[in-house]
């Protein structure tokens, strides 16, 4: 019965948005303003702008090849241009095919990588969780999630929800609030597929004993909760967190492509969700090998090619910040990858496939947030720190607390995303030191003066801590919250007997393998 109420409240929750939404329009369309006491004046006209000139249709073209502004894009400008509300052709292809990539990570990335590591009897719930999720987050993300988290005006914390809901007016012009070359519509899809994968990855805390419907109850609230806030305040133009773009901001914190907002939120999130649940029968009395660490090893190598698109796709443009991006990602994963196998060498005696596969997505978790403001030496000493913290809090740190994190969520994501975030505090390079190295150009859409003041200063440090505590405050607090109601509504956990039987078959009534 409570599986038949949630699947109607869902549905009824989507087909009523776009009802809400027309019947609002309808209404505003249908009341007629009371007539005025006198005809107001007639405005002025504005003052017509005037047609470029050859030298200002030339500049507009080295602006698109520099990734710059149009002479038109400025707020005081006196020309028109040619381009106006054009995308540019290289900067649009790279976007979607950074966004493809995203997508990737998660369908089948990240899908093969925790399903390889899961008991065979629950591999098919791990891939029904990851397709759920990117269904249920992009209704989510078309409704008003993306209206929340890129649209001004609101304010600091949630953005204006009837700017761009329904992805009204998101078309095929650039937003130039996060680009001047990109389409609107590309750059909302490329940001979905952020909003997908990070509810995606707190599965891995909980996998093998959690309901399908507590966990699309769970995701919904957790998105309109932790999510939408928490990535309007650090990459909003007008968040409270966004030292990159919002020069008002209270938190000057910097954060490239997701440390705060992707790794830490769903970490910390998984620890208190599986605490909640509880751990899997014979946790501790039982082993639990991964069934198929050939999934795991494809499923990882999807992870590092479609993270290109993750790290380098958040430059937004097919520039110079992208290219140090990509390189960064790089060197840090491969270093972590290796340096994580042969702590196993030095203090088990073999590298496992498990180790060099959690190296390398610690690697490429801890140099997330930091991969456009760091160069290859600040990569270099990220990937060793993320070989070894992580490893420590997945082989040490989880015996002593005694949390059932089944696919270690928190050793690797809340961890490493808080050790990224911390780390980008003292290694990010000041673009007007930076002589192209990382940012080319001492103003750059993604390292402003405004953060150089602070780097010059010696106190990004500081303002990373602030993000980290208000990003741990908002998942930890949240999710015990939205946890306790979802356990109220439809239960969070299966029965004795399904999880015994596995998921696969109790819950979708399909076996990943046959025979035996």
């Amino acid at each position: 019965m409570k599986k038949l109420f949630l699947s109607l409240g869902l549905f009824i929750m989507i087909g009523a948005v776009p009802l809400i939404s027309h019947a609002a329009d309808s209404a505003g369309a249908s009341i007629a303003p009371a007539a005025p006491a006198a005809a107001p004046a007639p405005a002025a006209a504005p003052a017509k702008k005037a047609d470029p000139n050859m030298e200002q249709r030339i500049a507009d073209l080295e602006a698109y090849v520099s990734n710059g502004a149009r002479g038109s894009d400025a707020a005081d400008a006196k020309v028109t241009s040619k381009l106006d509300g054009t995308a540019g052709p290289g900067h649009n292809a790279w976007m979607m095919t950074s966004a493809a990539l995203v997508l990737f990570m998660t369908l089948p990335g990240l899908a093969l990588f925790y399903g390889g590591l899961v008991r065979r009897k629950n591999v098919l719930s791990v891939l029904a969780q990851c397709l759920g999720i990117a269904g249920l987050v992009s209704i989510l993300w078309w409704a008003f999630g993306y209206s929340f988290v890129f649209a001004d005006g609101a304010g600091s914390i949630i953005g204006d929800f009837k700017k761009f809901a329904f992805l009204k007016d998101v078309g095929a012009s650039p937003n130039t609030n996060y680009s001047y070359w990109v389409s609107h519509n590309v750059f909302s899809m490329y940001q979905m597929m952020f909003a997908i994968i990070t509810p995606a990855l707190i599965i891995g805390a909980v996998a093998e004993r959690m309901k399908f419907s507590a966990i699309l109850l769970f995701v919904t609230l957790w998105m309109i909760v932790v999510y939408f806030p928490l990535a309007h305040m650090v990459w909003g133009i007008d968040g409270m967190m966004n030292g990159v773009w919002n020069a008002k901001a209270s938190i000057k914190a910097i954060d490239f492509a997701g440390g705060t907002v992707v790794h830490m939120s769903s970490g910390w999130s998984a620890l208190i969700l599986c605490m909640i649940l509880g751990k899997r029968l014979g946790f501790g009395k039982e082993p639990m090998p991964p069934h198929n660490m050939v999934l795991c090893m494809v499923g990882t190598g999807m992870l590092w090619v479609g993270w290109y698109g993750f790290n380098a796709g958040s430059a937004v443009a097919a520039d110079g910040v992208a290219a140090n991006a990509f390189i960064t990602t790089t060197m840090a994963t491969a270093v972590a990858s290796f340096v994580w196998a042969m702590a196993e060498y030095i203090l088990k005696g073999k590298p496992s496939i498990l180790g060099f596969c959690s190296g390398a997505v610690a690697g490429l978790v801890v140099i997330t947030p930091a991969c456009g403001f760091v160069n290859i030496t600040g990569a270099i000493i990220i990937g060793i720190v993320a070989g070894l913290v992580p490893y420590f809090a997945v082989m040490k740190l989880k015996g002593w607390l005694g949390y059932d994190d089944a696919l270690d969520t928190f050793g690797v994501h809340a961890v490493g995303g808080t050790l990224g975030a911390l780390m980008t505090g003292f290694l990010a390079v000041p673009a007007k030191l930076a002589n192209g190295e990382v940012n080319p150009g001492a103003v750059n859409a993604n390292l402003g003066t405004n953060i150089d003041a602070v780097i010059y200063k010696g106190t990004l440090w500081l303002e990373q801590l602030k993000a980290i505590g208000l990003t741990l405050c908002l998942a930890v607090v949240g999710t015990v919250v939205i946890a306790y109601i979802v356990k109220a509504v439809v239960g969070l956990r299966t029965s004795e007997e399904v999880e015994t039987v596995g998921l696969d078959l109790a819950e979708h009534g399909e076996e990943g393998y046959h025979g035996s």
